[in-house]
């Protein structure tokens, strides 16, 4: 069991306190010994061996300052933290710390200055009024819908036409480097999709008026996803053995019965449309949840503190270094090959995070002044969420995050959620002329064939 610290708060000026912090003597010394058991482990003493020499030894033979000093930069950050913890100090950057005493022996007392975050009263944030386009499916949205299940499920029948884009051509491909076939380039009996540009541009172009029996050569610069060959140029043989059109259906009730579970045109119109509104819906809502916050964020009147949007920002750029590195990708390389420049490219993440803090300082707001609450029952299910996710035991994951003490961060992330559907729910939806907007998503009146998914909505 810890002996209690004796701490102290002082307001300073610039939302920052002074943290005053007096740690007894025999809880020090605790700090003192496992820093001569770590020398322990790397003095060698005859007689002894390593992490078996008593301490009263090693004092008569380092003395104790040695030990002290480590004591002092090893223990001074867990005394800083039980004082957070027990004055329930939100800090936002790290602390100035001061040793006021014992350096040299007996109690140690320090000063740690740090500052925290600010707290913010919203006013005006219920009831926010949020303009949004209404989300209605449009007969040219229902048509797309079809004219795609038709280009899904149309035929494909011999042609001596000349090829144009969207014809098919069954084609002998063969390319090569410096003499030396490429097999990611080379393909037999290749049925490939006049415009579809998935080998190299070139090749449309060479393909566009042919007829079957042509044979092309030309050569070509190998885009970025040729590996190692990036840049070079190859050269291309290609036959032209057959060539296809696609003859698309007619839209009639007997084709829709045979594609879909549909009997006629006109119920699976109706299920198209149903689907692209309930997709409509679901996006007006991501948008809602986005303009809400956007709203929020402005009510925040105060100077968003430096500490903060720094924090966000190396947050961010973490997060992009992870993402492209899972690609065998750096931000400079991704800077480079995006034709960006560096410091617009900060600036831009610098803006991003500074909006997101004033965000977060708003949601902070709305929890503290609407009271909301996380029990305990809503972090363990989030616990066993986010275990479920990262493939680990809740168990495991509630101790590992304990630990590192981001526990009940878990909870703040929960609460400035539950700030946001409460922004959300109070919202004033309107559309362009100010009318009501209903965003709720109910169920299709009719039900759909995996043709009319709403993965095909999208």
């Amino acid at each position: 069991m810890n002996t209690a610290l004796s701490t102290s708060v002082e307001t300073l000026d610039g939302n920052r306190v002074r943290v005053h912090v007096e740690v007894p003597e025999a809880e020090f010394d605790k700090a003192v010994d496992a820093a001569f058991r770590k020398l322990a482990n790397e003095v060698k003493i005859d007689g002894f061996r390593k992490g078996k020499v008593p301490r009263k030894l090693l004092e008569a033979r380092l003395g104790t300052e040695a030990a002290r000093d480590q004591a002092l930069r090893e223990a001074l950050p867990d005394y800083y933290a039980r004082a957070v913890r027990d004055n329930s100090l939100d800090t936002i950057a790290a602390p100035e710390i001061d040793i006021l005493a014992g350096e040299e022996s007996g109690a140690v007392e320090f000063d740690a200055v740090v500052e925290l975050r600010p707290e913010v009263t919203l006013d005006g944030y219920q009831g926010m009024r949020i303009e949004l386009d209404v989300p209605h499916a449009s007969d040219d949205a229902v048509d797309g819908q079809i004219e795609s299940l038709r280009q899904r499920v149309a035929d494909l029948e011999d042609s001596a036409a000349p090829l144009t884009d969207g014809d098919y051509a069954e084609i002998d491909l063969k390319g090569t480097v410096g003499g030396d076939e490429l097999p990611g380039l080379s393909a037999t009996d290749y049925l490939y999709e006049v415009g579809s540009g998935l080998v190299v541009a070139e090749l449309d172009q060479e393909l566009r008026g042919k007829r079957p029996g042509d044979i092309l050569t030309f050569i070509a610069s190998l885009p970025e996803g040729a590996a190692e060959h990036a840049g070079d140029d190859a050269s291309f043989r290609v036959l032209v053995k057959d060539a296809k059109k696609k003859v698309l259906p007619e839209v009639t009730d007997e084709w829709v019965s045979e594609v879909s579970e549909f009997d006629t045109v006109e119920a699976l119109r109706t299920d198209i449309a149903n689907r692209v509104e309930v997709v409509g819906r679901v996006q007006a809502q991501m948008a809602v949840r986005d303009r809400v916050l956007e709203a929020a964020a402005e009510l925040v009147t105060i100077d968003v503190p430096e500490a903060l949007v720094a924090r966000e920002l190396e947050h961010r750029v973490r997060d992009i270094a992870e993402r492209l590195g899972a690609q065998g990708v750096s931000i400079d390389q991704y800077l480079e090959a995006a034709g960006r420049d560096r410091e617009q490219f900060v600036g831009e993440l610098r803006e991003a995070a500074a909006r997101a803090a004033r965000a977060d300082l708003a949601l902070r707001a709305v929890v503290a002044q609407e009271s909301l609450e996380v029990d305990d029952a809503e972090v363990d299910a989030e616990i066993e969420r986010l275990a479920a996710q990262y493939q680990e035991e809740p168990g495991d994951l509630r101790k590992e995050l304990d630990q590192r003490g981001v526990l009940e961060a878990v909870r703040s992330d929960l609460a400035r959620g539950k700030a946001l559907q409460f922004l959300v729910d109070h919202a004033d939806v309107v559309d362009g002329d100010g009318n009501p907007l209903d965003l709720s998503v109910g169920e299709p009146d009719t039900e759909g064939s995996e043709e009319t998914s709403n993965e095909e909505m999208e």
